[in-house]
């Protein structure tokens, strides 16, 4: 009978954790949004909480970001990772969002944030679904081509 009241016991435990599983932080863009937010103002100088928002957004955003650190790294003669290309101090929040809403249109979502009344303040951030997980798609400017001048022999 203990044995049996054991079982049930730990039956009904994990049933209970997994009502209670926290939905992962990809499967909602609202909560993708929140999270990027949180993680960005932990990035001041923290290279695990640069790596952590970097991995938050989309595939061109991660590509033009890398482009950015081979530059960098050719420049500054160490290596440069490619979160360390998000500088924290660009990224802060004109209000602090009171609400957080998404409209989903298939693979993409406009995820608004908006300020508390009486302010009508409010701002968009796209996402989009790569691979079955929503991600930031942060819009950067693109690159330039990298310019070579001609190198003049000697004696021209």
């Amino acid at each position: 009978m203990r044995e049996l009241l054991r079982a049930l016991g730990l039956l009904a435990s994990l049933a209970l954790l997994a009502a209670c599983r926290r939905e992962a932080i990809d499967e909602n863009p609202e909560r993708l949004v929140a999270e990027f937010i949180l993680r960005m103002q932990r990035v001041h100088g923290d290279a695990r909480a640069g790596r952590a928002a970097f991995e938050l957004l989309y595939a061109p955003a991660q590509k033009n970001l890398t482009e950015r650190t081979t530059r960098a790294t050719a420049l500054v003669g160490r290596k440069v990772a490619p979160e360390e290309m998000l500088a924290p101090t660009r990224f802060s929040l004109a209000f602090t969002p009171r609400r957080i809403s998404a409209q989903i249109h298939g693979e993409t979502a406009d995820v608004t944030l908006q300020a508390a009344p009486p302010s009508l303040e409010h701002r968009e951030i796209r996402c989009v679904r790569e691979a079955g997980h929503w991600r930031i798609a942060l819009e950067l400017p693109p690159l330039s081509p990298i310019q070579r001048r001609k190198v003049l022999e000697s004696g021209e």
